[in-house]
C-alpha cells in the first residue's frame, strides 16, 4: 500500500472491471512500446499496488468519488487514478497487468504481461480484512503456473513487484496497548521471517528480478498528521517505519548474499513519500492555488464518522472533495493521489532501472 497500518484502518471502514489500458500523453511509451517489451509483470500486497481485486459490492475503491481522475470512474484502484503499479508497469514498458479477479473475463492473450495479485487490506500475515494474505497470493499465482497460463518463457522475463506489511501493522497495533510498541521489534522480526519465505517462494516459482517496497513514512498519512492540524508528520510514528526498513533492508541483502547475486532489490518508498512531501510543500508555500500536501484532497464531512466516498441513508454525498486533485500528494486520509504516486515515482526510477538492466 498504497508501517502504513492505516491501510488496514482506511480499507475496514470503506468495505462493506477490468483493468483499464493506459492511454494518456504520459503514458502513450507504454502502449507504443508494448510489442517490444517482453517483461511479464506480477504484483503482490495491499491497496498501494491493487488495481482491482475487491468485488464491486463490497470494495469502497468501487464507488465514487475513486476513479474521478482516470479513468473517469471507479476502477477499484484506491485513489482518484493511477496508483503505483500503474506508474512502474508503464516504466518498464508494458501494459497495467490485469487483476487476479478479473483475469476470467480477458483475452488469454492479455494476460501475457502478466497478473496483479494484491488486495488492499492484506498483509504478510492474517489481518481482520477477509482477503488473501501474502502467502494466499502466491498460492494463486503458483495454481497459474501449474495450470501453464505462466511458461518459462513468461517467466525468464519476470519481474514481481511486492508492496506489503503496513497492514500487519494495523492489526497489531489494534491488538495491543500503545505500552506494547516496545515489543515491536519482536513483531517486525516476525514479519520479516514470514516475508523472507513468501519472497523465495516467489523466486522459487521462476521469477527473475523482485523488487519489495520500503514502507513509507507513516507519521506522515493524513490521518496521523491530522492529530498535528496538518503541520508536520508525526516522528515518533516515522521511527517505527524506519525499524521496518533497516530490517527488511537487511533481509534482502541476506537473500541476495543467499544466491549470490542481485535478485532482490529496494523501491524506497520512505525516502520517495519525504521528497514528494518537500517538493509538494515548496509549491503550496509559493502558490494561493496549492493546497497543504498533508491534508487529504477528499474526505468525510464529519470526522470518524465519515470518509471519503460515504453516503448517508438518503443517498447524500457525505464527502468533499478538494478543488484539484492534480495538485494534491494524498487522495483521501490513507492513500496517496494519482499526482502523488506520479511525484513520488519520479523519485524510484533510479531502483526500478536496475529491475532491467
Amino acid at each position: 500500500m498504497p508501517f502504513s497500518f492505516f491501510h488496514l484502518l482506511f480499507c475496514i471502514t470503506v468495505i462493506f472491471s477490468e483493468v483499464h489500458a493506459v492511454h494518456e500523453q504520459h503514458f502513450q511509451h507504454a502502449s507504443k512500446s508494448e510489442s517490444k517489451s517482453n517483461v511479464t509483470l506480477f504484483v503482490f500486497g495491499d491497496s498501494y499496488v491493487d488495481t482491482g481485486n475487491w468485488r464491486k459490492s463490497v470494495g469502497g475503491s468501487w464507488k465514487e468519488p475513486y476513479g474521478i481522475t482516470f479513468p473517469g470512474k471507479p476502477s477499484g484502484r484506491f485513489s482518484d487514478g493511477r496508483v503505483l503499479t500503474d506508474y512502474i508497469a508503464s516504466y518498464l514498458g508494458t501494459i497495467t497487468p490485469t487483476a487476479y479477479q478479473w483475469r476470467k473475463g480477458v483475452k488469454r492473450s492479455n494476460l501475457k504481461y502478466g497478473m496483479n495479485f494484491a488486495y488492499g487490506g492484506t498483509g504478510v500475515l492474517d489481518t481482520p480484512v477477509n482477503q488473501p494474505n501474502m502467502t494466499t497470493q502466491i498460492d494463486y499465482f503458483q495454481r497459474l503456473i501449474r495450470e501453464k497460463v505462466y511458461k518459462k518463457q513468461d517467466l525468464d522475463n519476470s519481474v514481481a513487484i511486492v508492496s506489503v506489511a503496513g497492514n500487519d501493522y494495523a492489526a497489531y497495533l489494534a491488538r495491543n496497548a500503545d505500552d506494547d510498541l516496545r515489543k515491536l521489534p519482536a513483531f517486525t522480526k516476525t514479519i520479516m521471517k514470514q516475508l523472507g519465505i513468501n519472497l523465495e517462494r516467489i523466486q522459487g516459482l521462476g521469477v527473475k528480478r523482485i523488487a519489495v517496497t520500503l514502507i513509507e513514512p507513516m507519521g506522515c498519512v493524513p490521518v496521523q498528521a491530522a492529530s498535528l492540524s496538518y503541520t508536520n508528520c508525526s516522528e515518533v510514528l516515522n521511527i517505527g517505519s524506519k525499524l521496518h526498513n533497516q530490517m527488511l533492508q537487511q533481509a534482502l541483502k541476506n537473500l541476495n548474499d543467499k544466491t549470490n547475486s542481485t535478485l532482490f532489490v529496494t523501491l524506497d518508498l520512505y525516502d520517495a513519500f519525504i521528497s514528494a512531501l518537500n517538493k509538494l510543500t515548496k509549491r503550496a508555500s509559493a502558490s494561493s492555488g496549492m493546497k497543504n500536501p498533508l491534508k487529504p484532497c477528499c474526505d468525510g464531512k464529519e470526522k470518524g464518522k465519515y470518509y471519503c466516498g460515504s453516503v448517508d441513508e438518503s443517498g447524500a454525498k457525505q464527502y468533499s472533495i478538494c478543488e484539484n486533485p492534480n495538485l494534491s500528494l494524498f487522495w483521501d486520509t490513507v492513500h496517496p493521489s494519482q499526482n502523488g504516486w506520479r511525484t513520488i515515482f519520479s523519485s524510484l526510477r533510479s531502483s526500478l532501472h536496475k529491475l532491467i538492466t
